[in-house]
């Protein structure tokens, strides 16, 4: 596992409304230059999730969620290390499997991220179409400003400014 190595994965698919708020969070992030030393979008498939975050220190995962009852925009931040099984999730992803099946399969092939973070944002429509709902597109920045703290914290920890 690279010492140092840090990835951003989106999840979602942009035809999907509300799906696609992992997509606006990266354009978000890369417009200001996010220091990661990969950024990624993909549509959820728990092969690529793994190939994606294999030999990172750190992955954060933004993915949009279904939560029944839904509460479009709420975020949830949810935080693994390297020896966890499955995340605690507010939801089930928008794709048939997802990010929990993701991990728990990457924990037995020993291939998780040195640390996992999960950044969630609750989505209300995930029919097919573009642009996201106004609750999902307020909660963008938000999301964003999440995953720049997720970094900060990790080069305070590393002795990093």
């Amino acid at each position: 596992m690279a010492a140092d190595r840090v990835v951003l994965i989106g999840v979602g698919n942009e035809y999907r409304h509300d799906d696609g708020a992992a997509a606006a969070v990266l354009a978000e992030l890369t417009a200001d230059g996010v220091d990661a030393d990969r950024v990624a979008l993909c549509d959820g498939e728990p092969t690529r999730l793994i190939e994606l975050w294999d030999g990172a220190a750190l992955a954060v995962v933004i993915d949009a969620v279904h939560s029944h009852p839904g509460d479009p925009g709420r975020i949830h931040r949810i935080r693994t290390r390297g020896d966890a099984t499955r995340p605690e999730h507010p939801g089930g992803g928008s794709h048939g499997l997802g990010l929990g099946e993701a991990v728990a399969l990457a924990g037995v092939l020993g291939r998780l991220p040195g640390e996992l973070v999960v950044i969630a944002v609750e989505g209300g429509d995930f029919t097919i179409g573009q642009g996201l709902g106004p609750e999902v597109a307020r909660a963008v920045p938000r999301a964003a400003e999440l995953v720049r703290e997720v970094l900060a914290e990790r080069r305070v920890r590393h002795g990093r400014s």
